[in-house]
């Protein structure tokens, strides 16, 4: 369920974030598994099968996905998040239990959201399916959603379930509330990345090795303005909280 990838380092301002005094900069584009890069530093560097050359502080980390099997009800169906101007929260919302970090070490979360294909979908209602209708529109401005506890200490985040439940997706291209900017009608893959405050100076020569990405195939989703598929509404009412107007036949406040 877990794929870890390579972070190429980069000097785009929009993807660099000064945290606890060094400066983190990623490429979250250029994501893929790529040769293993051998720290020269000792005790810096992982070892042992599938390490990878990544940092010891992140190497051994591992998520879980929570609410897993609502996820996959919703899978089995093809998951559908709204996107509006204003933007939307996700149900189910994304989140995830940590293991394996360094307690006392900072870590930045956040996550991602990238296009399955290069394709732009219609629903059929009289098939109950999604067929496709085109090439996919121009890519939506890259974006990243910064967990707002990010940085912390490792002990913190594994304490308790991480949620990113204050992430908003768009389809407003010209939003400036810092939302994930999506097409409606395309497919996309969250994407959450775990990445180590690294206090030495000349970190950004080290960000592929300071950084683990996980990716949940049941988490992938059609972005729409409006649900297509009528089970997908009636699961999201019957399986969210905030949808209690609509169980009791009231309009949600």
């Amino acid at each position: 369920t877990r794929n870890a990838g390579t972070l190429a380092p980069i000097q785009h301002p929009h993807h660099s974030s000064r945290v606890g005094g060094a400066t983190a900069v990623w490429d979250l584009s250029k994501l893929e598994v790529s040769p293993p890069h051998l720290s020269t530093v000792p005790g810096w560097a992982c070892e042992g099968p599938g390490a990878g050359g990544k940092n010891r502080r992140v190497c051994h980390a591992a998520a879980r996905l929570e609410m897993g099997s609502l996820w996959q009800e919703f899978n089995r169906l093809g998951t559908e998040m709204i996107v509006t101007k204003a933007g939307r929260r996700m149900f189910p919302t994304f989140q995830v239990k940590l293991s394996g970090l360094d307690p006392s070490a900072d870590y930045v979360l956040l996550m991602d959201f990238v296009p399955l294909d290069d394709k732009r979908y219609r629903y059929a209602f009289h098939s109950s399916s999604w067929l496709v209708a085109g090439r996919a529109d121009p890519a939506a401005p890259g974006r990243v959603h910064f967990h707002p506890d990010s940085p912390a200490k490792g002990a913190q985040w594994m304490r308790q379930i991480v949620s990113f439940d204050k992430l908003k997706l768009t389809n407003n291209l010209l939003d400036d509330n810092g939302h994930i900017i999506l097409n409606s009608m395309h497919r996309y893959q969250p994407r959450f990345h775990v990445v180590l405050v690294d206090p030495r100076r000349d970190s950004e020569r080290f960000a592929h090795e300071n950084f683990k990405s996980f990716s949940f195939p049941e988490t992938q989703f059609m972005a729409v303005t409006a649900y297509q598929n009528h089970r997908i509404t009636q699961l999201k009412i019957a399986s969210n909280p905030f949808a209690k107007g609509f169980r009791d036949g009231e309009p949600e406040p």
